[in-house]
């Protein structure tokens, strides 16, 4: 049987380009977003033209009634999960200077990217403790999808930068719990990526990167994402729990 994959935010940007790589590498796949299904058929199909079961999982992950809901289904219809990659995240609606944040954006923003994050994991890692009881070598990992802003401050996404600073947290935390038990978790922190979320500001970055934003030249692209994701989900690091891993060109590095 395939190894299965359940990635949040999975139809677009980032997730999706993690989806498409995982199908590329044999992997079944559990894909969540909060559209209809419907309307992202044209998505599931392409995934499914490599041959791999995917199943879509609908639900607001910041709801997390929907959690259980949308495990069970993908269990119910792939037979197991192996991997959890957390991806879905929000940027705030309207870019506000932290002393103008709005309590609205700042629950938003937390409920997504963080809240949703932590306990989706929770059950997640429950389901993967269950599983260890009755085949101790059961494959499972974690992999926390972040940003470059969880140290990188932008004052006009206060809400933003802190969903991310405490998203590098909980990767710890659940390494540190999930460690004695041999379940891996990860974090993969993307620089200037392009995807939904970037196109809006795309004139601000090109002009960014064009005067030295990144000491490698360019956008980073969902592949560039996917490729470190599932290098750590095979295990090629898998001695590094816990640990952050930039996909940035560079883009964090100190300079004079």
């Amino acid at each position: 049987m395939a190894p299965v994959a359940f990635i949040t935010g999975g139809t677009r940007g980032i997730g999706l380009g993690i989806a498409k790589k995982f199908a590329a590498e044999g992997y079944d796949l559990a894909i969540n977003g909060v559209r209809d299904e419907a309307s992202v058929s044209a998505v599931l199909d392409e995934l499914r033209a490599s041959g791999q079961r995917v199943v879509y999982c609908q639900g607001d992950v910041s709801d997390l009634a929907y959690h259980a809901t949308m495990v069970k289904r993908a269990v119910a219809e792939l037979g197991y999960i192996n991997v959890l990659v957390n991806n879905a995240g929000v940027a705030p609606q309207v870019r506000a200077d932290v002393l103008e944040m709005s309590e609205e954006s700042w629950e938003r923003v937390m409920g997504i990217n963080l809240k949703g994050n932590v306990f989706l994991a929770q059950h997640v890692a429950n389901y993967f403790l269950t599983q260890r009881n009755s085949d101790p070598d059961f494959p499972a990992c974690i992999v926390n999808i972040n940003s470059v802003s969880a140290t990188m401050v932008s004052v006009n996404r206060a809400e933003y930068c802190v969903s991310k600073a405490g998203r590098a947290m909980a990767t710890q935390l659940f390494a540190v719990r999930l460690g004695p038990e041999n379940i891996p978790v990860y974090e993969v922190r993307p620089g200037v990526t392009r995807s939904d979320m970037t196109a809006g500001v795309e004139e601000k970055y090109d002009r960014l990167i064009a005067d030295g934003l990144c000491p490698q030249p360019r956008w980073g692209e969902p592949e560039d994402v996917a490729k470190a994701v599932a290098s750590l989900v095979k295990g090629d690091f898998s001695y590094s729990s816990g640990h952050e891993f930039s996909i940035d060109g560079g883009m964090t590095i100190q300079r004079l």
